[in-house]
């Protein structure tokens, strides 16, 4: 039903509006009565719950940061199935993102471009939606997923991060610092290990006992990869999320012109398959087993999932499949993995 949906209707919309429109389905799947029948419906089985972080998680299969990036619809994504829910990447400062069009399908490749900038209505205002979201969806794990607002400067990210850290971590099961999204100017520099242990120096010490991961990106060159993961064990974070999206356009089967016509911005889904699994297989190797390894990129199948759990993966993440699968995917993956693991 939704392939012929997605084919006929979806495909045709622009991205973003299509986005919005999900949104509002979704926002209203987690209102009870709704949330609760529909939680029924997509309760992982038993036998996939996972051990984190200190917490349980109902599958280890959850939602990326970049579907709700405001947390508006968290507890709808609950309600789906989904194992936990990242939301942002918040700000500290509101932001309205880049102009639109922001968003981009390359469908022959089940691929998204997006340079959204980090939109967002700011991390005061998202600590008053988590508050509420607590107390609604009280079993629901909820990550949250923290960048630098655009208009400070790189030279005082340390203080902004520091910001929403301060106002968010106290709401979140665990926090992330986003330091690998293409889409805000100079914030990839900020991966470079000098740069980086003094903010996740300070980010850790205004999170307090919130679990702490940072982010990384795919385009990180291998010895970079295994640098920031030894940074990440030596202060003490809880864990590492690899790998955010890529500026790379190698090896697309979508039409070159529909591709440059996309323009700039972070590729998602199948064609970051290959390397988002390269880097959790170099970061496994630098970690200690208890450190815990969150991938993301190109996971489309139960197999996907079940690859990077062999790989090493604590928790998988998906974003970019669920435009082209539709909002019965995480529980096809999550009967699929029981089917594996029964």
């Amino acid at each position: 039903m939704y392939p012929l949906l997605f084919r006929t209707v979806l495909s045709r919309m622009d991205p973003e509006t299509a986005h919005h429109a999900a949104m509002v389905v979704i926002r209203a799947l987690g209102v009870p009565p709704l949330s609760w029948l529909a939680r029924a419906v997509t309760r992982p089985d038993r036998t996939l719950a996972t051990s984190a972080l200190g917490l349980r998680f109902d599958s280890p299969f959850g939602v990326a940061a970049g579907f709700d990036k405001d947390v508006r619809g968290a507890a709808g994504l609950y309600a789906l199935g989904f194992g936990h829910v990242e939301v942002g990447t918040l700000t500290a400062i509101p932001q309205p993102g880049n102009p639109r069009p922001r968003l981009f399908r390359l469908i022959p490749d089940r691929a998204v471009v997006n340079r959204m900038g980090f939109n967002n209505s700011g991390a005061e205002a998202a600590a008053a939606r988590l508050a509420r979201l607590r107390r609604r969806a009280k079993r629901a794990v909820i990550g949250v997923n923290i960048g630098k607002s655009r208009v400070v400067d790189v030279a005082d990210a340390t203080a902004d991060y520091v910001r929403s850290a301060t106002l968010l971590a106290p709401l979140a099961d665990y926090l992330v610092v986003n330091v690998s999204s293409p889409n805000t100017p100079g914030l990839r520099g900020l991966q470079s290990v000098a740069a980086l242990r003094p903010l996740l120096e300070a980010v850790r010490d205004a999170a307090g006992t919130t679990p702490l991961l940072v982010k990384i990106a795919p385009d990180l060159p291998d010895d970079e990869v295994t640098a920031v993961a030894d940074l990440a064990v030596d202060l003490g974070l809880s864990g590492l999320i690899a790998t955010n999206t890529t500026v790379s356009r190698d090896g697309l089967a979508t039409d070159p012109a529909v591709v440059a016509a996309a323009g700039e911005g972070g590729l998602s889904g199948a064609p970051l398959k290959a390397r988002s699994l390269a880097v959790l297989r170099l970061v496994r190797e630098a970690v200690p087993a208890e450190f815990c390894v969150i991938s993301v990129g190109g996971v489309e199948t139960a197999a996907d999932v079940q690859e990077r759990v062999d790989a090493g993966a604590t928790l998988v993440q998906g974003y970019t499949a669920f435009l082209y699968c539709g909002p019965l995917w995480a529980r096809q993956l999550n009967r699929g993995l029981a089917r594996g693991t029964s």
